[in-house]
């Protein structure tokens, strides 16, 4: 019962620190023994599940260009933390440091816990976007957020970055240039793909079906289209089996 009077006193802390002092009378009689309804609908475990994670600030104002993936605006979205999942949020996800970032209801932007996020997705251009967090082991080193094209017994990812380049404007400001990379998980091993004969290098128990697959239904596949990869991918599955 201590233990449960600490972490409810602590938790309206935060809310009161972070919270408008316009906005903290919608929750005041919270002494009830029940969650505490926010606005929204979310309950006070929802909120401290939620935006667990700290203040973010944009150190990056002066570089050209923007350090966000599709867009420096928030995007329609949902995160899975935990196993428990949470819809109808405004989510941006900053690729050049690998950290998703949440717009509140009352507009304070928050850094979620990486480590507690299993997914996320976001949409964009009427398309969905999903990504999961992966954590680096002995075998493979690949780590953060990877979106996710296919995730069978195989697995397609691509992995976003931005890197800054120094004085690329004119010589006098710094530039964010965007890359990806094309990642394929088998047997438990995480491959970087390069070029396409890497990519069929790593299916060549089937080279010739995947050949013919690759004729009669008029596939190209390349690194600008990861896309025709996982049709591949889903094809060669059904051989293995």
């Amino acid at each position: 019962m201590l233990l449960k009077h600490i972490i409810r006193q602590n938790t309206l802390l935060f809310l009161f620190v972070m919270l408008p002092a316009n906005w903290f009378p919608l929750s005041a009689s919270v002494d009830t023994g029940e969650n505490v309804l926010m606005p929204g609908g979310k309950d006070t475990t929802d909120i401290q599940i939620l935006y667990n994670g700290r203040a973010w600030r944009n150190l990056y104002y002066r570089v050209k260009g923007d350090q966000f993936l599709f867009t420096p605006a928030f995007m329609n979205g949902s995160v899975t933390i935990e196993g428990r999942t949470f819809d109808n949020l405004l989510l941006t996800y900053d690729i050049f440091n690998d950290e998703l970032i949440i717009n509140t209801e009352l507009g304070i932007l928050i850094q979620l816990n990486k480590e507690m996020i299993d997914f996320f997705r976001l949409e964009f251009n009427n398309r969905n976007y999903k990504f999961k967090r992966l954590d680096a082991n002995s075998v493979n080193s690949l780590s953060g957020y990877v979106n996710v094209l296919y995730d069978e017994e195989l697995s397609l990812y691509i992995k976003y970055r931005k890197e800054i380049l120094l004085l690329a404007v004119d010589n006098k400001f710094d530039l964010f240039n965007e890359s990806s990379r094309i990642y394929i998980k088998k047997d438990g091993v995480i491959y970087r793909i390069g070029s396409k004969g890497e990519f069929l290098n790593l299916l060549k128990d089937h080279k010739q079906e995947i050949h013919k697959y690759l004729k009669s239904n008029n596939i190209h596949i390349s690194k600008s289209s990861p896309e025709s990869m996982a049709l591949v991918i889903s094809f060669y599955e059904k051989l293995r089996r």
